[in-house]
Parts: C-alpha cells; sequence; structure tokens
C-alpha cells in the first residue's frame, strides 16, 4: 500500500508543532482535534502551502521535502487538490468556468479524471450556466470539491469543508465526498473537530493533540484506546461498529442491524436493507453484567463479550474503563465501585447492555 510519511517542527511563540507520522494513502484519513491543535498547519505542509523550519515529507517514492538535503518541491509541483472552509470560487465566472480552471491546473497528459465523470458525481449538471452569487453553499462547495478534482490530483486535502454550512447542508454533502475515494480512488485526508463527520467519512485516524500526533491508525483501534479519555472529551469515546441495515420496524421507530452475526436495535435509519452503517456505541452508555443477563429488561441490545483489558486511571476517582471483545473492541466506562463488587478481570466473560436510544 502507498503511503506518506511526514516529518515536520515549526516554532511558534508560545507553541511548538512536531509531527511525525505514517498514512496510508487510500480511503478517507481524517485528522482529528481540538481547536489549535495544529489540523490545518499538518494539511498546508503537506501541500507545500506553509514550509516548516525542519521537515521530511515523502509520497510514496517520491521525496517532495528534505531539508537535510535541500529539497522542497513547490505547490504545483505536489499535485495535490486543496478544499477550503470556504469556496473561495471565482464570482465573476459561471460553475462551469470555474471547474474548467481547475482542469487548467494540470497538462493534458496528466489528466485522468473526466469532467463529466465529476459533474455526474457531484451532480452539477444543472448548475453549469451559474454565476457562484446565485449557488447556496453547499452548492458552492460541490463546486469548489469538483473543481480540486479536475486538477487530478494524487491527493485531496479537505480543510474543514463542511464547518460553514447548516446542518441540512452537511447531509447533503457527505455522501458527495464518500462516493470520492469509492469511485475515484484518490486518498482524501480530511480534516475536522467534528465527530460525526469522522465516524462517517473515515477510514484512518490521526489525533492531534498540541501540535503533536497523540494516535493515529485504523479509526476503530484509535477509538477502542484506552488511554483516549486523556487524549479526547469524554463524551465523544466509543467504540465502532461496521454493521449492515438487516431491517426496519416503523411501527416502533426502530431499526435492526447485524454484524459477524450479532444483532443491533437503534433509532429507525432512510438506507434500505442491506446498506452499510457504521455505529458507534459510547463507553458511557455501556453497563455490564456478570453471569445470565435478566430474563426481561427494557435495555434492548445485550452482547456477549469477553474483557480485554481493564484501565484504572490514578487521576481519575470514580470511573474505570474495560475493554470488551464482542467480535469488535468495545469499550464499558463503569464505576470504581462496580468493578470492585464485580471483580471483574482480563478473560473474564460478561454481557455487555447498551440502550437502542443511545446508539448514533
Amino acid at each position: 500500500m502507498s503511503r506518506l510519511d511526514a516529518r515536520f517542527r515549526i516554532d511558534y511563540p508560545g507553541f511548538c508543532f512536531d509531527v511525525e507520522c505514517t498514512i496510508p494513502l487510500e480511503g478517507t484519513i481524517a485528522v482529528f482535534g481540538s481547536s489549535g491543535s495544529g489540523k490545518t498547519t499538518l494539511l498546508r505542509c503537506i501541500a507545500g502551502l506553509t514550509r516548516a523550519s525542519s521537515g521530511l515529507l515523502r509520497f510514496d517514492d517520491t521525496v517532495w521535502q528534505d531539508d537535510a538535503r535541500g529539497i522542497f518541491l513547490p505547490v504545483e509541483r505536489r499535485h495535490v487538490g486543496f478544499v477550503f472552509q470556504e469556496a473561495r470560487l471565482f464570482p465573476h465566472l459561471t460553475v462551469t468556468q470555474n471547474l474548467k480552471y481547475g482542469m487548467k491546473r494540470s497538462y493534458p497528459f496528466r489528466r485522468r479524471i473526466a469532467f463529466d465523470h465529476v459533474t455526474e458525481l457531484l451532480e452539477l449538471e444543472t448548475l453549469f450556466q451559474r454565476r457562484v452569487s446565485h449557488l447556496s453553499g453547499g452548492e458552492q462547495q460541490r463546486v469548489a470539491i469538483g473543481r480540486a478534482l479536475l486538477t487530478s490530483p494524487q491527493l485531496l486535502l479537505m480543510d474543514e469543508p463542511l464547518a460553514s454550512l447548516d446542518q441540512q447542508r452537511k447531509k447533503a454533502i457527505v455522501p458527495f465526498i464518500q462516493r470520492l475515494t469509492r469511485e475515484l480512488s484518490i486518498p482524501v485526508l480530511y480534516v475536522s473537530h467534528a465527530l460525526h463527520e469522522i465516524l462517517q467519512l473515515a477510514d484512518h485516524m490521526v489525533l492531534l493533540k498540541e501540535g503533536r500526533v497523540a494516535a493515529t491508525g485504523p479509526i476503530q483501534d484509535v477509538f477502542s484506546r484506552l488511554d483516549l479519555p486523556g487524549l479526547v472529551e469524554s463524551n465523544v469515546i466509543g467504540a465502532i461498529l461496521e454493521t449492515r441495515i438487516a431491517e426496519h420496524e416503523p411501527q416502533f421507530g426502530l431499526t435492526r442491524v447485524e454484524f459477524l452475526g450479532r444483532s443491533l436495535f437503534l433509532p429507525q435509519q432512510v438506507l434500505p436493507p442491506g446498506a452499510p452503517l457504521r455505529v458507534q456505541v459510547l463507553s458511557r452508555d455501556v453497563s455490564l453484567v456478570v453471569g445470565a443477563p435478566p430474563a426481561t429488561s427494557s435495555v434492548l441490545n445485550t452482547l456477549e463479550a469477553t474483557i480485554l483489558e481493564v484501565s484504572e486511571s490514578p487521576g481519575d476517582q470514580y470511573a474505570v474503563e474495560v475493554k470488551l471483545d464482542v467480535g469488535y473492541p468495545l469499550l464499558a466506562m463503569i464505576t470504581r465501585k462496580s468493578f470492585q463488587q464485580l471483580r471483574l478481570r482480563p478473560g473474564q466473560k460478561v454481557h455487555a447492555h447498551f440502550k437502542a436510544v443511545a446508539l448514533t
């Protein structure tokens, strides 16, 4: 698999950006972290828009930057597409003219993405003759994405492209972004501090904290780490399950999904049966039962699980994180008192319970 190897250091007044990571060039790679953690700086260094005082950047077998050898490829030679938070379209041009400007930024022999394919993928055909001022925010971002794609980039960089949109327009744009890597096979490096976007889009994740890489890896692995409470807010910690829609129960407003021969109920979804669905189970919503589960309960979701690890943080006076195996890693945050009363230990069989209404 192709990969991007990056090492950058920039000393700002009161802040040191010091990042080293290896990123697989496949699918969507999320760069996640709180404001000021260095997400945009990382993208700008990769694009060549910001030059680190000390840096090494290798795209597969091609060196883009190596300060020790005096190598620094300018932006135009890196063949990356960049989508910013604001669309940054040319207001005096039509949609077609904005799109074709992207094509002009690549030599004809390098063009491997067809104009018709991009405009069909992003459903832009009805907008061709309109001016930017006559487009909605969501339409402008679709045109901006199309323009970036028509440069035929080796890598697409997206810096919080949905941050300026309302919730309805965000929901409309996400499916287009999901289709990019499937249909065009272009790796996407996607910056966001919005977890729901990351959960829908990302295959791999780079977690930044205070200018450094705190964690990196497949998104399921990162979110099942027991040290995650020290890296992100506790309200986003939870396992990620790759499921498929089994059936809907509209009379109850529920959808049943399946994964690895197991079933879960969650609030009703709009996707058809058979469609894939990524589900997050927050650790704070998981309770544990030792022995047989109760015969009757209002909790619809019960999974047999094996305890893998336990993390008792000395700085946390009341909570314990328990890592479980349910086919995927699953985390449960319980009180220290419950942990002691249940006498939990690695290798022990338990049942994990969580409500359908708690799933996202």
